[in-house]
């Protein structure tokens, strides 16, 4: 009998239990790999959103000729006032051939390993080799995943910390203080001097420029992974006039992230054309690189795929009823009625 399987919250901790974080991470990773480079066999499209003077409610489909995958997702920065996350989500992955549900999953955790993973991705395909050291401006709910990936994946050794709360930043030393080496600054010119890798990782929906033009040196990678909808920007323009640029999916990225506001034309690569061919990445040591990351619903395809696969292994989340399966597939109706009383 076909069934829906469901991963809650309470099922997820469970699942992060038994793979860990790191492991989770290294998996959704892998699976980009995978799915970046077989990117022409995916249905995209970049997402629909709906905005409002709080926020924005988004949807982002995508599939291949065996699944399709959504996610449900919004971006409100005032929850927060409210005792509510920034960010939550929640999405669904399908099989084609009959438009079976496969799994219904919470996602605001699952977007923070798959971020991750995509910066790490991003990063082996276009860092330096020598990467070691890295500026985390913004501490919020990301921070720890962003850490913990390049600690473990990449091998960065320390991290340089910058958030306007202090609190923010107190909080990423008390959850990863003794697995990582963690520095806190007061500003974020300290906090990015001489770093290999800056990501910037903030909530408020304008058009900032949290990292300068003069703050950047040359062979720096930039994972700018904050500029994610229209009107809302992290890096000086003057940044990316200097840098060779790389994206997910550009039709999106020209719409939601660091590059809005650049000609139409203005010169990006997507990740896949790097994975196709490695020349298509960093040309120099000296070269600065920027990640201009907006999420992509190829990403939320290659999480959902992995947390399917470790849900079914492990035995963890419940299954179902969400769909009808009936004796008679004309007779809805009859799905609906009173089931007779025994005598």
């Amino acid at each position: 009998m076909p069934a829906t399987r469901y991963i809650d919250l309470p099922a997820m901790r469970r699942l992060m239990d038994r793979v860990g974080i790191v492991g989770a991470i290294r998996g959704i990773r892998d699976n980009l790999r995978e799915d970046f480079g077989r990117w022409h066999d995916f249905e995209k499209s970049p997402r629909t959103a709906n905005h409002s003077n709080l926020g924005v409610i988004e949807l982002m489909p995508v599939s291949d000729h065996d699944h399709f995958s959504f996610k449900y997702v919004n971006g409100h920065p005032k929850n927060i006032e409210q005792g509510l996350m920034t960010v939550m989500a929640f999405g669904a992955l399908s099989e084609v051939k009959t438009g079976w549900p496969l799994l219904l999953s919470e996602m605001t955790i699952l977007t923070a390993l798959r971020t991750a993973a995509t910066s790490v991705l991003a990063a082996e395909l276009v860092a330096r080799d020598d990467c070691r050291t890295m500026a985390m401006i913004g501490n919020g709910a990301q921070s720890e995943f962003q850490c913990l990936g390049f600690h473990h994946l990449l091998g960065i050794e320390e991290f340089h910390l910058y958030d306007l709360d202090p609190k923010a930043t107190d909080k990423l030393i008390r959850n990863l203080g003794g697995q990582i080496n963690l520095i806190p600054h007061s500003s974020i010119n300290d906090a990015v001097k001489g770093v290999d890798i800056i990501t910037t990782c903030t909530a408020d929906k304008k058009l900032a420029i949290i990292v300068e033009d003069s703050m950047v040196e040359p062979g720096m990678h930039l994972n700018a992974i904050g500029g994610d909808c229209p009107g809302k920007t992290e890096l000086e323009g003057a940044i990316l006039q200097r840098s060779k640029v790389f994206v997910e999916f550009a039709p999106q990225s020209r719409i939601e992230g660091e590059i809005q506001h650049q000609a139409a034309d203005f010169p990006v690569t997507e990740l896949w054309e790097v994975l196709s061919d490695p020349r298509n990445g960093r040309e120099s040591n000296e070269q600065i690189t920027v990640f201009d990351s907006v999420g992509f619903g190829l990403e939320d395809f290659s999480g959902l795929r992995y947390i399917y696969q470790q849900a079914i292994e492990h035995g963890i989340g419940e299954d179902l009823g969400l769909m009808p399966v009936l004796g008679d597939v004309k007779d809805l109706y009859g799905f609906t009625q009173p089931i007779p009383a025994r005598r």
